[in-house]
């Protein structure tokens, strides 16, 4: 998607933010980091620039907002409903101890949202609240904090926004613990996001802070979602994927260390009438509930229909160990294969299973 500016063009849409921020922070001139080097020129950085703004409540904080997901200038694409992309980032910062609005804001979390832009505009592949992604570590690097994953939900102080150039979503990048996203994904980044926003007020992402559901409270509030309403994650994406038929069996290849993440999510999706598909780079494994047991595969995709009986006989059965796993009836085997850890030279340094 280009956004370079054209003589001719005015700034309606980069106007349309400002317009939004300012009825938000009245008569507060932000900290604004352009790009010096355009993307379209050759420039690392996607975006055209992050304005900063300072927040005193609920408690002080940076408020940080992207400006080149959308159309900042001119109306280029031919999608009128959406201005660009549709949705520009922001993200909240709790403020270390002594910091005030006279320091300068931090410029990780700038490189954070840059980061997401470049995912954005090389695989086009567009951001939504309710997404969330693993950061492969701290989320601001050369730090301990155990926020080490992101979730999107609309930002509750920036509703939509009908511009020029087209509708303008504000999406808010939250930062979360291991156990917090394993909630997520067990349950919905809303729910869980609504659970613990009594300890996380506006979603102000606070570097110092543990997981929320030490609190017992939350963290039943969060079990009782998960089982009430099933899980939302309808995707899983594995590293070790695989089949053979041999016969009338179909055989199922699955790492060990994915294993504990297929048995917790197979009945909260399965048990609330959804599917869930297994992912690798090449092809997908989909299973679905149904009234008998069924298996179809092809070359890159495979289809398993599971009764209840059957989806009770793997989370009885299936363990992460290697070795054979055969279902009743004899139509699906599953072998689990080890999985190996490697470091970053590709040394293994543990093997699972």
């Amino acid at each position: 998607m280009d956004h370079t500016q054209k003589e001719d063009e005015g700034t309606q849409g980069w106007d349309a933010l400002n317009a939004a921020l300012g009825a938000l922070y009245p008569g507060q001139e932000p900290r604004h980091f352009g790009t010096a080097i355009p993307y379209t020129l050759g420039g690392q950085d996607p975006l055209d620039g992050i304005s900063v703004y300072w927040a005193e409540t609920p408690r002080p904080h940076w408020h940080y907002v992207t400006y080149g997901f959308s159309e900042l200038y001119g109306k280029q694409s031919d999608d009128p409903a959406d201005s660009g992309y549709g949705f520009e980032l922001t993200f909240r910062l709790a403020t270390a101890p002594g910091q005030g609005a006279d320091d300068p804001p931090p410029v990780w979390p700038m490189n954070l949202l840059q980061n997401l832009a470049r995912y954005v505009f090389s695989s086009g592949n567009v951001l939504e609240a309710g997404h969330h992604l693993d950061a492969n570590g701290p989320i601001a690097l050369d730090s301990e904090t155990v926020l080490r994953h992101l979730a999107l939900i609309d930002d509750p102080q920036l509703p939509p926004r009908d511009t020029a150039n087209g509708r303008v979503r504000f999406l808010q990048v939250v930062g979360l613990s291991d156990d917090e996203m394993a909630a997520v994904r067990r349950w919905s980044t809303h729910g869980v996001l609504q659970a613990l926003a009594a300890g996380m007020p506006l979603w102000i992402t606070d570097l110092s802070r543990g997981s929320l559901l030490a609190d017992p409270a939350v963290a039943a509030q969060v079990e009782a979602g998960s089982a009430r309403e099933g899980s939302t994650t309808g995707t899983l994406f594995i590293e070790t994927l695989g089949w053979a038929v041999q016969g009338d069996t179909v055989e199922l290849v699955l790492g060990a260390g994915q294993v504990p993440g297929i048995l917790e999510l197979l009945p909260l999706r399965l048990g609330h009438g959804r599917a869930l598909t297994l992912v690798d780079r090449e092809r997908s494994w989909r299973f679905e509930p149904g009234e008998e047991d069924h298996v179809e595969v092809d070359q890159g995709a495979a289809r398993c229909v599971l009764t209840p009986a059957s989806l009770q006989a793997i989370r009885a059965h299936l363990h992460a160990e290697r070795g054979s796993y055969p279902l009743p009836g004899g139509r699906l085997r599953i072998r689990v294969a080890p999985t190996e850890l490697r470091d970053a030279q590709g040394n293994v340094v543990r093997t699972i299973g």
